[in-house]
């Protein structure tokens, strides 16, 4: 175990507190834990306040869409001395994760499971490696430390540097897609030595010199995104000194878009015809456009100036050719046509076997997917199906083509370039390549679709279902369907599903799915099969009735209808699209309801049917408005409420409300900030918000109701601006020179400050990453006060306890 760092005001701590650590090196545990300043040489704490808020504390931000490696490696080595170094890693996803190497000396082991890298050189093994590179990998991405060199000495001809290295510079923040980025660090040793840079979590998109720390490179547009946690340090060989952990933002060029690609091309041709397919490219700002491909077919040219893609197969050539990807570029953006694929087949014989349909691109967090496409083969052959690129939360059916599965919070992202394959024995056919990108679920949440469609149908009765539908976010909505039946047609607008089969028709239709998307997220009903029946000797019941079309806020409304069944069966009722607002009595038809205010509007395609169990019959389909009363009129509200409160500051607004016919008033509230509450007897919106609440809360909508109608104030937002007077704290410390078993401290490797506003819940850290360094100014620091703690560290990872706590009180 090492020195626990004493850091206490200096007042308070003599020099010679230091006899635990000598006379019971066996207690040094219990010493740490309640003589905190017995364990090492003297230290002190010194805190000074200032109400200068314009410096900043920088933040290391983790990404959680790829791991982050921490520790620098060691870059000096000598003969006969053992060598390692393992890589901190935290992975936020908590996935498997899988180290690589490039240029491991010849000298050195590396362990794939943990990425220690270990060895002991010799003497032949004098001199400077190449440049080295660790890479961890999880499901997402990909974090590396590096590039760095070893240099193997052959004996310490010089005494260690004991003061580390310096190193200065601040780096760009952000790059725009297509331009070039390039920073080079200032670096500095007192003793004169060669300094050695190395990088850990280096964009993909960037090269970095191990001689001059210059990080340098041009993102292209699929590079859009934050790169964080960046540190690059230098050493002198002994020390080591690291700017501080940066972030790079690769931003979408704000000037002209990418290139535009489009086209259809065949998919099939017979063996010795000509093939040709040139796709149609523009680009916004008039730049000159070249053409790549992947996967191009053995038998077929392409042109880069144009995007051809021609040729003439021959016999030899019979087969499939999949995820061709025809892609063009401006020099700095790009765009693909969908991944196809060609068949090639004889003259004589069979064509290749179809396959079709539209499978959903996108589905939410915690909601089922299904997909099964159509496929046929004109040879009557047997079909067998395959995937590539098969989501992990998904299954796939090689049977029926089904590709199934709910994916979980865990699995929010884009699966990109799914193909989905049918195969006669011989040839193939495949679906344009697809992605699903799984959404988080949105605070309004994906649309509903309910309802209880008939699962049978008498041949030459009509059938018809139109599900039930509502968008929380108020979207329009699209419908789609799978293995709809060959009888019936599909309205994409409204999800009917209606027809009338034959007799020819009777038999049962599976595997009916009705999807509805609100352009992000789609909902399904479970899959439903209806079997249509050979008609009975009696006919179907009869139902009539001429319903009410309209009916005022506030009013009651009844309908039944009269219904007669020639066989004598009991009949049961039915509703398809019901008002919100409405009961339905299955046993009666009866439809009734009081709608209020808010209920106002047209309610369509209503549907009543009756069945005798077999049969069925129904009402046409109708519409009931709810209108407005013609008299009475709504409450008033208004009021202006704050738009800005402070960290730390109280807010509050009540509005003012009338209402004409003295009615009791309730209030709502649409989008509160989560630091606010909300009373619903007063309308009164209060709260103070923290730090962590900083930013703004908009489409704030409080609305007042006397039961039958409502007012609103306008939408308004609020936005909370971090606390204006925040100070600053300078904490000062001794370098710590000894373990608690009175061995020389010669690894340490930097500190970690730990402060809060109570001395009990130190939950603000920062990282100081040059164990020479004695003192740090913590920034933003709200009024009040602070108490702060230290905790020192090796470059093995090991940890000493907190020191004493210290405080000071920002004014």
């Amino acid at each position: 175990m090492r020195s626990k760092k004493a850091i206490v005001p200096a007042a308070d701590l003599p020099c010679c507190a230091t006899a635990c650590a000598a006379s019971c090196a066996l207690r040094a545990w219990l010493c740490g834990v309640l003589v905190l300043v017995a364990l090492s040489a003297c230290g002190s704490v010194q805190t000074t306040t200032s109400g200068d808020p314009s410096s900043s504390l920088p933040q290391s931000v983790s990404d959680p869409q790829r791991p982050v490696i921490t520790g620098n490696p060691p870059t000096s080595a000598q003969v006969g001395v053992p060598y390692d170094y393992t890589p901190t890693v935290s992975d936020t996803l908590s996935t498997a994760l899988t180290f690589s190497i490039t240029n491991m000396p010849g000298w050195a082991t590396f362990n794939t499971a943990t990425g220690e890298l270990k060895g002991t050189p010799g003497a032949d093994d004098v001199g400077t490696t190449n440049e080295i590179e660790i890479s961890v990998s999880d499901s997402v991405g990909v974090a590396t430390v590096g590039p760095f060199r070893i240099t193997v000495t052959a004996a310490q001809s010089t005494p260690p540097s004991t003061t580390p290295p310096t190193i200065t510079g601040t780096p760009a923040a952000s790059v725009v897609a297509g331009q070039a980025y390039s920073f080079a660090p200032s670096a500095s040793d007192l003793s004169g030595n060669a300094l050695t840079f190395l990088i850990v979590n280096r964009p993909s998109w960037a090269s970095f010199s191990t001689s001059t720390g210059r990080l340098t490179g041009t993102p292209a547009a699929a590079n859009i995104g934050s790169y964080a946690n960046i540190l690059i340090s230098v050493s002198d060989g002994t020390l080591t000194a690291s700017l501080p952990a940066f972030t790079i933002t690769v931003t979408q060029p704000s000037g002209d878009g990418p290139p535009t690609i489009s086209g259809t091309p065949a998919i099939a041709v017979n063996a010795d015809s000509a093939y040709s397919f040139t796709p149609t490219a523009t680009d916004p700002g008039g730049n000159a456009l070249t053409f790549s491909i992947q996967n191009q077919p053995s038998w077929a040219n392409f042109s880069t100036t144009t995007g051809q893609l021609s040729g003439t197969p021959t016999a030899t050539n019979i087969g499939s050719y999949p995820n061709i990807l025809i892609s063009v570029s401006d020099g700095t953006l790009s765009a693909s046509l969908a991944a196809f694929t060609i068949t090639v087949s004889t003259t004589s014989g069979n064509g290749p076997p179809t396959i079709s349909g539209n499978p959903a691109t996108s589905v939410n967090a915690g909601s089922a997917y299904s997909f099964i496409p159509t496929a046929s083969d004109p040879g009557g052959n047997a079909l067998t199906f395959s995937i590539q690129n098969q989501p992990t939360w998904a299954n796939f059916n090689a049977g029926t083509g089904q590709l199934s599965g709910t994916p979980t919070a865990t699995n929010v992202g884009s699966y990109p370039n799914i193909l989905i394959s049918v195969s006669d024995g011989t040839l193939t056919a495949s679906l344009p390549a697809f992605a699903i990108t799984v959404t988080q679920p949105s605070n309004t949440g994906p649309p509903t679709i309910s309802g209880n469609p008939a699962t049978s149908v008498n041949a030459g009765s009509a059938y018809s279902f139109t599900p039930n539908t509502t968008d929380p976010s108020g979207n329009a909505l699209t419908f789609s369907i799978q293995n709809p039946p060959s009888w019936a047609n599909f309205n994409t607008g409204t999800g009917q599903l209606s027809g009338t089969p034959a007799v020819a028709n009777v038999g049962t239709y599976a595997d009916i799915v009705i999807n509805v998307s609100d352009g992000k997220l789609t909902a399904s009903l479970p899959a439903f099969a209806i079997t249509v029946t050979q008609p009975s000797n009696t006919g179907p019941p009869t139902i009539s009735g001429n319903p009410a079309t309209s009916v005022n806020a506030g009013s009651a409304y009844s309908f039944t209808p009269n219904t007669t069944d020639p066989s004598g069966n009991a009949l049961t009722f039915s509703i398809q699209n019901p008002p919100s607002w409405a009961n339905f009595n299955a046993g009666t038809g009866q439809l009734s309801g009081t709608p209020a205010a808010a209920n106002v509007g047209a309610y369509a395609d209503i549907i009543i049917s009756v069945s005798s169990g077999t049969l069925a019959a129904s009402l046409p389909a109708f519409t009931i408005t709810v209108t407005q009363p013609s008299t009475g009129a709504p409450p008033t509200i208004s009021g202006n409420p704050a738009t800005t409160v402070n960290v730390g500051l109280t807010y509050s607004f009540t509005p003012n409300t009338t209402d004409p016919g003295g009615n009791a008033l309730t209030f709502s509230i649409q989008n509160p900030p989560s630091w606010a509450n909300f009373n619903t007897g007063t309308g009164q919106l209060s709260g103070t918000p923290t730090a962590a609440n900083v930013g703004t809360y908009a489409d704030i909508i409080i609305s007042v109701s006397n039961g039958t109608l409502t007012a609103s104030l306008p939408a308004f937002s609020i936005t909370v601006n971090q606390q204006a007077s925040a100070g600053t704290a300078t904490v000062n410390w001794s370098i710590p020179t000894q373990n608690t078993n009175g061995t020389p401290l010669v690894n340490l490797a930097g500190y970690y400050i730990y402060y809060g506003t109570s001395a009990n819940n130190l939950n603000q850290t920062v990282q100081v990453t040059n164990p020479g360094t004695t003192s740090y100014v913590l920034t933003n620091l709200a009024p009040g006060t602070w108490y702060f703690g230290i905790v020192d560290y090796t470059t093995s990872g090991v940890d000493s306890g907190y020191s004493n706590i210290a405080s000071a009180t920002i004014p």
